[in-house]
């Protein structure tokens, strides 16, 4: 019985491959158009050339790869007028080997997908994110380099099971890398130097996932984050200051009320500020809206032994002003504004602290080697959904990058927002797909028009809806 379910199995895997076809695009031809041909299972080859366009990918099972030439790869302009480059709602999709340069909003986005891999990709700014899986699971994001994005250069946002290992975050106005909102995620390999901030880890309140846990950063290189002066491209893209207070620039790791953070095995050196700064929600008023179903307070965190080498000797801006009030000039390799729960630091005596008087000692043989991967062994089940399925789901994945029902994040609380098309949800609809600037204290916000119009309408019907969108 073993050996007939083998060669059925086996059978299974051979018809498969027999109906999967390569789609080959070369310019002129757009990209676009391969992926409009390719079926679930299919992968479209672009040869290296200029393409002029964003990508969307909203079938299942699609490889997107990039062939490369020596020094010339398949490169998506976004000639600092397109918001996109590639964007991906399909599951089981792999994007890979592309360069994409000069897009406003993002580089690489992954929307509501799972079972996703970015790989092996170059992605230059000025864009608001780099690469941005959001509401996904079971994902893996490897060997990108991502360079003058004006906000966060990789941002995993309210997603889990997801693995970035072994990229490159150098010379971004904002986050090297950041993970908000989510859980399971394994930081490992990575280098990150070059930005505001070099990793974080981000608890934001008024988003639908109302917890960030079980994040393990380990072995990364994260050097010398201080940003040189933006471009103006990208300081128009930055959204780092939006919402959610003056982040501590010039940190080598930030914790931002998250739990069960676990650091290990990392090279902190030449961070201007503190080398790992621990802080809650309290600290600062940074949320001036809490949210009830949030816990503000970092817990759990594991801090077991890593390498620490000249950080703290010039800081700037907010961890300045931490430290004058302490009457202190240099930051030193652990700082904690706040409260927290069960934290614990290994080797604290042989480090330099300030506010971790609460922390106690890790214990001996601590150590997250044990563990491999955050993703899972078998790839998640996504069944297909129904169009008010889809709306929402559209809220989730899109629309809460950048809006919360009731708080200010990068863009206004969408009960102020909906005011103006209660009673019209197709003309939101028309609103999302070609949006104009209408408050000057936010940016503007990118055009939506690559989502089906039947979607759209769906989101607009969900926005106006009298629930809570959270």
């Amino acid at each position: 019985m073993s050996k007939l379910v083998q060669l059925i199995g086996l059978c299974v895997l051979l018809c498969a491959s027999a109906y999967a076809e390569v789609m080959m695009v070369a310019a002129p031809q757009t990209i676009q158009s391969g992926v409009s041909r390719a079926k679930p299972g299919d992968t479209v080859r672009v040869m290296p050339g200029l393409y002029p366009e964003s990508v969307f990918v909203d079938k299942d099972g699609i490889r997107l790869t990039g062939i490369v030439q020596g020094d010339r790869w398949p490169t998506l302009d976004g000639a600092n007028v397109r918001n996109d480059g590639i964007l991906v709602s399909g599951h089981n999709v792999t994007v890979e080997h592309f360069l994409i340069k000069r897009y406003l909003g993002n580089g690489i986005m992954i929307q509501g997908a799972n079972n996703f891999a970015v790989l092996n990709n170059r992605v230059e700014g000025p864009g608001f994110y780099g690469i941005f899986p959001q509401y996904g699971q079971n994902g893996l994001v490897e060997h990108n380099v991502i360079s003058g994005i004006g906000g966060s250069a990789m941002y995993i946002g309210m997603s889990q099971n997801i693995d970035v290992v072994h990229n490159e975050t150098a010379n971004n106005a904002g986050y090297g890398i950041e993970v908000e909102n989510s859980r399971q995620v394994l930081i490992e390999g990575n280098y990150s130097h070059g930005n505001l901030v070099g990793v974080v880890l981000n608890l934001i309140p008024g988003l639908p996932t109302k917890s960030e846990e079980q994040i393990v950063v380990r072995n990364n290189f994260i050097i010398g984050n201080k940003p040189a002066e933006p471009s103006a491209e990208a300081k128009s893209a930055s959204v780092i200051d939006s919402g959610s207070g003056e982040p501590p620039g010039g940190t080598g790791l930030l914790i931002n009320g998250a739990d069960a953070s676990t650091i290990e095995g990392n090279v902190f050196e030449d961070n201007p500020g503190a080398a790992i700064f621990v802080m809650d929600h309290n600290f600062g008023q940074l949320f001036p809206v809490p949210d009830p179903k949030v816990d503000p307070l970092p817990d759990n965190t594991k801090i077991l032994e890593n390498h620490f080498y000249g950080n703290g000797r010039s800081p700037f801006g907010r961890t300045q002003r931490v430290l004058a009030v302490l009457k202190q000039t240099q930051a030193p390799d652990l700082l904690v504004a706040g409260r927290g729960r069960r934290n614990c630091v290994m080797g604290k005596k042989s480090l330099t602290t300030l506010g971790a008087d609460e922390w106690t000692e890790c214990a001996a043989g601590s150590s997250s080697n044990a563990l491999k991967t955050m993703r899972l062994d078998k790839p998640v089940e996504t069944p297909s959904l129904t169009l008010e399925q889809r709306g929402r789901l559209t809220w989730l994945a899109v629309c809460t990058g950048c809006h919360s029902f009731s708080s200010r994040l990068h863009g206004p609380p969408m009960v102020a927002a909906r005011v103006l098309y209660m009673g019209n949800p197709q003309k939101l609809a028309d609103w999302i797909a070609h949006p104009t600037k209408k408050r000057a204290d936010y940016p503007a916000m990118p055009p939506q028009n690559y989502l089906p119009p039947e979607v759209r309408l769906q989101v607009a019907k969900y926005v106006l809806g009298y629930g809570n969108l959270d």
